[in-house]
């Protein structure tokens, strides 16, 4: 499965993604969102698997061509992101989605990592086009969710021994979301590190883990947007 570079309007311009078609030609929405570290391969390759399990799936270039080579990069780029401009970079990205003749339902999905979890999570509390949220350990300083707004479910996947998102940040999350009354499933993998699902990081990867998680975004996109 391979995917190609498209470019997709955006708040009167226009910006690029990576598009990954089903065998089958048509299926729900997914938009999947970068970690700190930009549209680098591993996140081209979780849109071509969500592909390969029948989505039609569009990863955005947030930072617009640049990719981090660093943890100290990647942190300077994530804080420079501009919010108000990405969420419409996400909402172009949405749209486009909807656009597309292989697009099936009214609503798409969206998943994140690290920056791209909370990222996730603000796409879905802004857009109400947005059907279902995943999150995995999403952490971004500058983004807070606006709970009140949110239509989407939402499914939380963390790590136990994560520092940027602890379980009692976790649980604060859970608290907030459900005091506006908002559908939030989360579950935290004992023994795990923050990035546990990216296979291309050996020093935090765990198979086990990243397996299951994916189960069950598989599972809660099929359950929400139909497949």
């Amino acid at each position: 499965m391979a995917g190609q570079m498209i470019e997709f309007q955006s708040n009167g311009g226009t910006a690029q993604g990576y598009l990954s078609l089903p065998e089958s030609g048509h299926g729900p929405g997914v938009v999947v969102i970068q970690e700190w570290w930009g549209l680098v391969p591993h996140i081209k390759d979780v849109a071509d698997r969500f592909a390969a399990a029948g989505f039609v799936a569009l990863a955005p270039d947030l930072y617009h061509g640049d990719v981090a080579r660093s943890p100290d990069e990647a942190g300077k780029m994530m804080m420079a992101l501009n919010i108000a401009q990405t969420e419409k970079d996400l909402r172009g990205a949405v749209e486009y989605l909807l656009n597309q003749e292989a697009t099936e339902g009214d609503g798409v999905g969206t998943v994140g990592f690290c920056m791209g979890g909370a990222l996730s999570l603000y796409a879905a509390s802004k857009n109400e086009r947005v059907a279902a949220c995943v999150v995995f350990y999403g952490i971004h300083p500058k983004v807070e969710p606006d709970f009140e707004n949110l239509r989407a479910p939402v499914l939380g996947l963390f790590a136990e021994k994560d520092k940027s998102v602890p379980p009692e940040a976790v649980r604060a999350l859970e608290e907030k979301a459900r005091a506006h009354g908002k559908s939030i499933e989360t579950h935290t993998y004992p023994g795990t590190d923050h990035a546990f699902f990216n296979d291309t990081r050996p020093e935090v990867y765990d198979a086990d883990a990243a397996a299951d998680a994916w189960r069950r975004t598989l599972e809660f996109f099929r359950e929400h947007l139909g497949k």
